[in-house]
């Protein structure tokens, strides 16, 4: 299934991730951007540049003339804003708008990347897989709580308006392009720095952006219409993660291990100062949440039905760090 894809967030972390396993592949692009996005990670594609904003249906619908399959990777990913129902107008509206054009334009497939944000982590540490399901309640912050409300959105579609979309889960992506960065790479170069001197009783589930990327093709190829699949590498405790960014890095791993409750002063005074600056702090309220849990995960339905796989995390820290210190993050 080739000929022409769209991708929306091409600019980003996995779309541009995305873009580039796509025309490896042979595809022709058209790529939606904001107008205020930065190009950095487009430079040396051959792909067709269009302007359009992820709510805009009218433009989207125009933008997807000709196309084949569409790709939907833009998201708002932020843990803080000053306004979170912001983030949920925005990844709620812009999957609407999104997946309505895509009907409009009569496209033979869709994948939407979605995310582990939408999945409840297993009470016991054990990982979790596409059935154990996030409620409104549960979703812990405006993002999560956000990719849950259009997720549930792109399942009513396929099954009320024939919407040929399959759901990708990837769960925390690193590795090069991280431009902005993700709070995931935020992590990581902070860590490569020195400047996580300890560490909380968490795990997460750590994915290389090509791997995810990858599996967005195989889902487009092999991906049953409704159904979702996780796209995550290999768990690990947040102990080991910064200890082994740290060890890359050169510096000594961190010790110290904190209590999570108390953080929670800190955080909150984090969030305070934010709201006067604009800037998103490092430590948020809802992140202390959200650590309560071992956020793994598993992909066996992926590598079961898609052909899916995985390189160790690892490797995938090895190249965001090559790439962080190669633009600049860890001068």
């Amino acid at each position: 299934m080739k000929d022409l894809a769209f991708v929306t967030g091409a600019s980003g972390f996995v779309g541009s991730a995305l873009a580039r396993k796509l025309a490896a592949e042979g595809y022709s692009l058209r790529l939606a951007v904001r107008g205020s996005s930065k190009r950095d990670n487009l430079e040396g594609l051959k792909a067709q540049i269009v302007v359009a904003d992820m709510r805009d249906r009218d433009a989207l619908t125009r933008a997807m003339q000709g196309a084949r399959c569409v790709f939907h990777a833009a998201a708002d990913y932020r843990l803080w804003a000053r306004d979170p129902s912001e983030i949920v107008r925005n990844n709620l509206e812009g999957t609407r708008a999104v997946m309505q054009a895509a009907l409009v334009a009569g496209v033979e497939r869709v994948v939407y990347t979605s995310s582990v944000a939408t999945l409840k982590p297993h009470d016991d540490g054990t990982p979790a897989d596409e059935t154990s399901r996030h409620t409104q309640d549960s979703a812990i912050g405006s993002y999560k709580k956000s990719k849950l409300l259009a997720e549930r959105l792109v399942e009513r579609m396929v099954a009320e308006e024939g919407l040929p979309a399959v759901i990708v889960n990837p769960s925390m992506p690193i590795g090069p392009r991280d431009i902005k960065p993700t709070p995931t790479g935020r992590v990581i170069v902070e860590a490569a720095l020195g400047r996580i001197p300890a560490f909380v009783d968490t795990g997460l589930n750590l994915v290389h952006v090509d791997d995810v990327a990858q599996g967005h093709l195989l889902a487009l190829k092999r991906g049953r219409i409704g159904e979702s699949y996780i796209l995550g590498g290999q768990d690990a405790a947040f102990r080991d993660m910064v200890g082994a960014i740290a060890e890359l890095a050169g510096r000594a791993a961190p010790r110290i291990g904190l209590p999570r409750k108390a953080l929670f002063p800190l955080a909150y005074a984090a969030e305070a100062v934010a709201r006067f600056t604009g800037k998103e702090p490092f430590i948020t309220v809802d992140a202390l949440k959200m650590a309560k849990y071992r956020m793994f995960f598993s992909s066996a339905k992926a590598e079961r039905e898609l052909g899916y796989s995985a390189r160790p995390y690892r490797q995938a820290l090895i190249d965001a760090l090559a790439w962080f210190r190669m633009s600049g993050y860890l001068a």
